[in-house]
């Protein structure tokens, strides 16, 4: 399988001031062809620079994707430090002036001189024609390996991706293997708890499995190389199968989902609604969180002590979730009714202070999870999805 790196180009990504989502949809195109990527940087609008790391880049790996760089402007030098590292010189394309000129027509938009630049290409590169926008992209074969420039635009860097690089990739390479990922989320269960429990699975070659630990949530990541698609997920299956009957309903979804879409999908199955107390949360937090079935308020943390203890009969599920923040730690106190049943846990977490909150919102949607599947919803136990 030939291996991958992108650089992400522009001074606007390094500012911050747009995020790269780019990087992300290329590196799953890749990995869903089989191409294995090693490494992804960003780099700033300096020709010397983008120079230096595309010749890195060439180096290390057999393709190498750029994206952004490709317009008119003075700040944009991507052409150039293509031509430079592959030691070669741009040429003007009279067609694709003629081509520009006409999309600037058709949208009645005046073509400026300096937009003649989009027509220079590296000579001996492959042109990509660019029928959703006005800046041409190329491909650079260059000693068995290839650099392939992509305009930053992400609707124009997708399309070009699809209709031209990934057909002549396949053919250069004679991609046939897949790589497919599945991600299951575990939630309120330490990093190290799951290490523990997977550990020798975490040394498998094909397929892998990795952790990754977010704020009261933990990833582990199933990947998988093979001849094709349906191999790719068979082996996946085979493993995740491993995986749940070693964690069982610690784990609460996969891939995109998400703990408040669990916990909506668990209220509407329901006949009685579950109501949820908050306090002591920032107001942004949970703020999308409701729905059928699923009853969202927020008192003051003060106003807590003034609950009164549901009745032990009552029919619906009723959660009280309050967040107390200090300098040293943050607190999160739950507690759950329902009919003659109630439970109560208390949670301190002494990480970050910029992700206190954050592990204080997931703890909170895991234990609410836990009590629906273990005492309203007992049958959803054994329910995968």
């Amino acid at each position: 399988m030939p291996t991958a790196e992108l650089i992400a180009i522009g001074t606007e990504l390094l500012l911050g001031e747009i995020a790269d989502t780019n990087t992300k949809y290329l590196a799953r195109q890749l990995r869903d062809y089989g191409v294995d990527l090693y490494r992804s940087t960003t780099v700033g609008d300096n020709l010397q620079r983008i120079t230096s790391l595309m010749q890195e880049a060439l180096s290390r790996a057999d393709i190498v994707i750029t994206t952004g760089g490709l317009g008119p402007t003075v700040d944009d030098p991507t052409r150039d430090a293509a031509a430079q590292a592959c030691n070669t010189h741009n040429e003007f394309h009279p067609e694709l002036w003629e081509q520009i000129r006409q999309r600037f027509l058709k949208r009645a938009m005046n073509v400026s001189e300096n937009n003649r630049k989009q027509a220079m290409i590296p000579a001996g590169a492959v042109v990509i024609e660019n029928p959703v926008g006005t800046a041409p992209s190329f491909i650079i074969p260059q000693n068995g390996k290839v650099l392939v420039c992509l305009p930053g635009v992400p609707r124009e860097m997708e399309y070009l991706m699809q209709a031209t690089v990934i057909p002549w990739l396949k053919e250069y390479f004679s991609l046939s293997g897949t790589i497919k990922a599945r991600v299951l989320h575990i939630g309120a269960v330490s990093e190290s708890k799951i290490d523990e429990m997977v550990a020798d699975l975490e040394e498998m070659t094909n397929p892998t499995v990795g952790l990754l630990a977010h704020p009261g949530i933990v990833d582990i990541r199933i990947t998988a190389k093979a001849d094709s698609e349906e191999a790719a997920n068979q082996m996946i299956d085979g493993l995740e199968s491993i995986i749940r009957q070693r964690l069982g309903t610690d784990i609460y979804g996969v891939d995109d989902e998400t703990l408040p879409q669990v916990i909506q999908k668990l209220a509407e199955k329901g006949t009685s609604p579950i109501k949820i107390i908050l306090g002591g949360f920032s107001p942004d937090k949970f703020k999308y969180f409701g729905g059928k079935n699923l009853l969202v308020e927020r008192l003051e943390p003060k106003n807590f002590s003034q609950i009164i203890t549901p009745d032990p009969l009552l029919s619906s599920p009723v959660f009280t979730c309050l967040y107390t923040p200090t300098p040293e730690l943050s607190r999160i106190d739950l507690h759950f009714s329902y009919l003659d049943q109630t439970d109560t846990m208390t949670r301190e977490y002494m990480g970050a202070p910029g992700l206190r909150e954050e592990w204080a919102v997931n703890f909170c949607l895991s234990f609410i999870r836990h009590q629906l599947i273990s005492k309203v919803y007992p049958e959803e136990k054994n329910d995968p999805s």
